[in-house]
C-alpha cells in the first residue's frame, strides 16, 4: 500500500462533497508530474485530501478504488484519473502552517513544491499527520 496527498479547491469539490457522493473520479489534473503520481496509484492506496484556498489544510482520508485510467472527458489519453471513496475525516484539520513549522516535513513536496496537486506521502509523514490530527 502507498500513501498520497491530493489537493482540491473546497469551493469546487470538498471532502464533504466526496462523503456525500460516496465515490467519485479524481480528475482535472493537468500537471505531468502529478499525473505521473496518479499513474502509480493502485486500488487500496490511501490518500490525504488537502483543501487549498483559504483553508490550506489536510482534512480527510480517501481510498483509491480503481487502477488509473484515461479521463473519459479528455481526448488526450495522457490525462488519467482514479476513482476514490471517502474513508474518514481527520478529527481536526492539519494546516499547512503547522506542517511548515515541523522540521520533519521540510523536504516534502507539499512544502517545497506548493503548486504540485498530487504527491506521494512517506509512511513517517502519514503517521505524523495522523498524530497531529489526534487520530
Amino acid at each position: 500500500m502507498a500513501y498520497w496527498l491530493a489537493k482540491t479547491e473546497p469551493e469546487s469539490f470538498s471532502y464533504a462533497d466526496l462523503q456525500q457522493l460516496g465515490r467519485d473520479r479524481w480528475n482535472g489534473v493537468k500537471n505531468f508530474t502529478a499525473l505521473k503520481h496518479i499513474k502509480n496509484m493502485r486500488p487500496g492506496d490511501l490518500i490525504f485530501i488537502y483543501h487549498t484556498g483559504k483553508e490550506k489544510a489536510i482534512v480527510g482520508v480517501a481510498e483509491i478504488v480503481s487502477p488509473p485510467y484515461p479521463d473519459p472527458n479528455e481526448t488526450d489519453n495522457r490525462f488519467i484519473v482514479v476513482d476514490v471513496v471517502p474513508r474518514y475525516p481527520l478529527n481536526r484539520p492539519v494546516t499547512l502552517k503547522e506542517i511548515k513549522a515541523t522540521t520533519t516535513f521540510q523536504n516534502w513536496e507539499l512544502v517545497r513544491q506548493s503548486r504540485l496537486s498530487v504527491m506521494p506521502v512517506i509512511q513517517e509523514h502519514w503517521q505524523l499527520i495522523h498524530s497531529m490530527a489526534k487520530i
